[in-house]
């Protein structure tokens, strides 16, 4: 009797038949013992021959087939009968003269090369496994297994491979991620039998780890095109570094995106690989070529879209690529910046300044950020921190402010013209408005003292001493350096104030070529102009060595009566042929030995001022026309950089037009009584209106019609002019200066961190637990009474306790005096104790970090000298190779690891 068969597919039929067409026997038919059913084309075509299938439920209908034969095709007959059933009359005409199985393991070896033996675990997998490879098995069969057996690894890698498009050994989180993106291999895996998609899937997370669940799910659900976008908001919902809490709309957001996976709740384990794996796919993509970031910008624009339709819009400050995460974060940095912004001329109170500093944080940590708002907020936060630090008294001497504008106030304008510039976001807009108001206010009284102190120093004419003026630049500084034995390239950045000028000394020290000079190795000074601060006064003062008016032709003429055989160049001197970046003259006059002086005028900031917005050009050797070049052809001068005068920028509408006589921008003639914000000042330095004019010390004032920015005026940022000198190499080029201290302030490169006391102190219940301060007694001095009676003397206090040694001091001298050290001390190259100390106390004040330029100024050491200066230290500290110091990737940042520092050292923790 007949027995019940399997149906059998057609791939594995189309495989049968190849063996036996490869066997090439005579014979025309085949029996292969199988249901007879046949639902596919009659008609097969297996390389050239045509074979028809025929089910033969009968032995008759077999006959038949066999009968009705094409002389030109092949016969298949499918049968379920046995071979006695069918006759030996009948096999006599087919292959073999018996009927042949229809195993699908023997297909499947068949397809990977007919030489393989199958592992039991393969087999074990089920049955659909053989129908699939059988069916999907390419033309030429597949890729056969490197031994003789066939493991259920290599088998399902290359189903799973062929079936999402992939190569067998890229079946890992990017390459399911990478094929999510392409629909057409999505339909066709969801086109599969729901048998062969669940074995593939199982194998998948099996080889692929926990990404492929939510993966499969994703596509299944219909929703697989959208899997990168759905890992980036499942990210968003598992936030990391984040200690865990009670958080009911947290659950429910997570809640709203399961349907996107089918109703499928992911794991823990599943939803932190699903979000790792999707945010290093966008990394990678935002790294690529444009298509692929073209890619990576349509997935974060999706998952945002995603995020808005389940109304979880408001957690994705969480992440570190939607833009809308960066928006977010923000919004937040602006909130805490607004808080911090102090009132009523009270200092921000430090823990908002902190609370603004960790959102300045997780600002800079968004991938998607946009790196000038970041910059932006960088100085917002910097100013907060100056706004921290208690004014002092006030300058005693136009000397001293000019020192503070050249030291901290340019910083601060440096800072404050970013902030200025403003914000897209109307939130965060309106806390820098806030700030900028807070920020403004102190520089405006800043602004008065240095002008009341130049309008005194003017009228009275007062001897400079030690304060360098614009007339005296050559003779005080240029000529020294002349006399001994060094060639100079005077620059003149016509326009250039202090925070354009510390904008440019940076871009040259971050060179690694030139090494800034300042007087005794000491802060930077600065040079102070003459008035009006105006071109035709400052720069034909500069060159002739007293204050003078006049042109281009004057400034030759008095240039080359103070130093014959030197070249001043102007623009039109500059302006070089095609393929040129420096003239071939004025090449020649920079490398001729017999030229002392080489003196330029470079107007790229002056004429900023008229075409261009100069308060948000980041000024550079790169944004200076021709600086570079003509630093690159003089690279064995001293270089001097100096101005002729700074500038103001306009303020939009906080700008305030005033009436004149003159159509002059910064002042005007003295026809009138000074209104406020004006003062007047006389004298022989005043050079125009007969040495009598009215200036404006509020950068708002003008008087002329609107430019990007002005000059003329008496505000500091007008008349203070940055002096730098910078040799390649060389810290001892200049007799009487040396290699520059870290000119910044601490407030620009240091967060505000609170002590160990601070800390303590925010903790505690009571406020009488703050700690007080105590001023010493400070002793008579004798024009305070030398015949009064003394007076009644107090009962003494009680002694007070002695004070706790601090915990920094304390580790710094275990660190000196321990023996580890000692041996590490007489092996490693020379660094003072003194210098190891205020380095390491330092950092262990800022628990563990600080920026190199603050241990530079903590150890006295010039800026040039500070990456070796790190090494050094770090070398000294490293026993055994451990990292106790460190350099955290931002490159300016020292990390000591101070548990790390105690154990290798043997020192008590503290």
């Amino acid at each position: 009797m007949s027995l019940t068969r399997a149906a059998v597919r057609p791939a594995a039929v189309r495989r049968k038949v190849e063996a036996w067409l490869a066997e090439r026997d005579d014979s025309d038919a085949i029996v292969l013992h199988a249901r007879p059913e046949w639902t596919d084309e009659p008609v097969l075509t297996v390389g050239d021959t045509p074979v028809r299938i025929v089910p033969c439920p009968t032995p008759i209908a077999a006959r038949a087939a066999l009968a009705d034969r094409a002389a030109y095709e092949k016969l298949v007959l499918l049968t379920d009968l046995t071979d006695m059933e069918l006759g030996d009359g009948l096999l006599t005409h087919v292959s073999m003269q018996k009927g042949r199985s229809v195993d699908p393991w023997d297909v499947v070896t068949q397809v990977f090369g007919g030489q393989v033996r199958l592992d039991s675990t393969l087999v074990r997998t089920g049955r659909w496994v053989a129908d699939a490879l059988t069916d999907l098995a390419p033309v030429e069969g597949w890729a056969p297994p490197a031994g003789l057996i066939l493991t259920r690894d290599h088998a399902l890698r290359h189903l799973a491979g062929a079936v999402l498009g992939l190569d067998p050994d890229e079946l890992d989180g990017a390459g399911l991620l990478q094929w999510s993106t392409d629909a057409r291999t999505q339909l066709r895996f969801a086109d599969l039998p729901t048998e062969w998609t669940d074995g593939i899937a199982v194998f998948l997370a099996e080889v692929a780890g926990p990404v492929a669940v939510p993966v499969l799910a994703a596509v299944r659900a219909g929703h697989g095109i959208d899997a990168i976008p759905l890992g980036l908001l499942a990210g968003v919902l598992r936030p990391r570094d984040v200690e865990p809490r009670p958080d009911v709309e947290l659950v429910v957001a997570r809640t709203r995106l399961e349907p996107r996976f089918g109703g499928a709740r992911l794991t823990e384990a599943q939803a932190t690989a699903f979000g790792e794996a999707t945010e290093a796919w966008i990394y990678r993509a935002l790294d690529g070529d444009d298509a692929v970031r073209h890619d990576a910008h349509r997935m974060l624009r999706r998952a945002e879209e995603i995020a808005a339709e389940i109304d979880i819009a408001g957690r994705l400050a969480a992440s570190a690529l939607l833009p809308a995460g960066f928006t977010q974060r923000m919004r937040a940095f602006g909130a805490a910046v607004r808080l911090a912004v102090p009132v009523a001329g009270a200092g921000p109170a430090a823990e908002l300044i902190e609370r603004a500093q960790d959102r300045l944080a997780e600002v800079e940590a968004h991938r998607s950020a946009d790196r000038p708002r970041v910059e932006t907020a960088r100085m917002a936060v910097r100013l907060l921190r100056w706004l921290a630090v208690p004014e002092g008294p006030a300058p005693a001497t136009i000397l001293d402010a000019v020192h503070r504008q050249v030291r901290a106030d340019g910083w601060v304008d440096r800072a404050r013209l970013d902030v200025f510039a403003g914000d897209v976001d109307q939130e965060v807009a309106q806390a820098y408005r806030l700030l900028h108001a807070a920020v403004d206010a102190r520089r405006a009284r800043h602004d008065r003292q240095f002008a009341e102190l130049l309008q005194d120093m003017t009228g009275a004419e007062r001897e400079p001493g030690a304060l360098l003026r614009v007339e005296d630049v050559l003779d005080r500084v240029v000529r020294p350096v002349l006399d001994g034995g060094r060639r100079v390239l005077m620059l003149v950045l016509d326009g250039m104030g202090t925070a354009a000028g510390i904008e440019i000394a940076d871009s040259l020290g971050r060179s690694g070529v030139w090494t800034e000079l300042t007087p005794g190795g000491g802060p930077r000074t600065g040079v102070l102009a003459a008035l009006p601060t105006v071109t035709q006064v400052n720069r034909c003062s500069l060159f002739s060595g007293r204050i003078a008016v006049g042109d281009r032709g004057a400034e030759l003429r008095a240039f080359r009566e103070q130093f014959p055989g030197s070249v001043l160049l102007h623009k039109s001197d500059l302006r070089t042929p095609a393929g040129q970046a420096v003239d071939p003259e004025v090449a020649a006059a920079i490398a001729d030995p017999a030229v002392p002086l080489v003196a330029a005028v470079i107007n790229t900031i002056d004429d900023a001022l008229d075409r261009s917005d100069p308060g948000t050009t980041e000024w550079s050797t790169d944004t200076v026309n021709g600086l570079r070049d003509l630093l690159a052809v003089a690279q064995d001068r001293v270089v001097v950089l100096v101005s002729d005068h700074g500038h103001v920028v306009d303020r939009g509408t906080e700008a305030v037009l005033l009436p004149a006589d003159s159509s002059e921008n910064r002042w005007r003639p003295a026809t009138g009584e000074p209104g406020d914000g004006e003062l007047l000042f006389r004298g022989s330095r005043v050079a125009l209106a007969e040495g009598k004019a009215i200036l404006p010390w509020r950068e708002e004032l003008r008087y002329g019609p609107r430019k990007a920015g002005y000059h003329g005026g008496a505000a500091p940022a007008e008349a203070v002019i940055p002096l730098l000198l910078f040799a390649v190499h060389d810290e001892n080029a200049v007799p009487g200066w040396a290699g520059a201290p870290v000119s910044s302030p601490e407030w620009w490169r240091e967060p505000l961190r609170p002590t160990a006391g601070e800390a303590t102190s925010r903790e505690a219940a009571q406020p009488e637990n703050r700690r007080s301060v105590r001023r010493a007694a400070r002793p008579a001095v004798q024009d305070e009474g030398l015949f009064d009676l003394p007076a009644p003397t107090a009962a003494p206090a009680p002694p007070e306790p002695p004070a706790a040694a601090d915990p920094a001091t304390v580790l710094v001298d275990a660190l000196l005096a321990s023996p580890v050290y000692a041996d590490r001390r007489g092996t490693r190259a020379p660094l003072s104790d003194e210098r190891v100390a205020a380095m390491v106390a330092t950092l262990i004040a800022g628990n563990g970090r600080a920026a190199l330029e603050t241990l530079a100024t903590r150890a006295g050491v010039p800026v040039h000298r500070v990456t070796g200066t790190f090494t050094v230290l770090r070398r000294l500290l490293q026993v055994e190779g451990y990292p106790v110091l460190s350099l955290d990737p931002d490159g300016r940042t020292a990390k000591l690891d101070i548990a790390l520092m105690v154990e290798q050292f043997g020192l008590e923790a503290p």
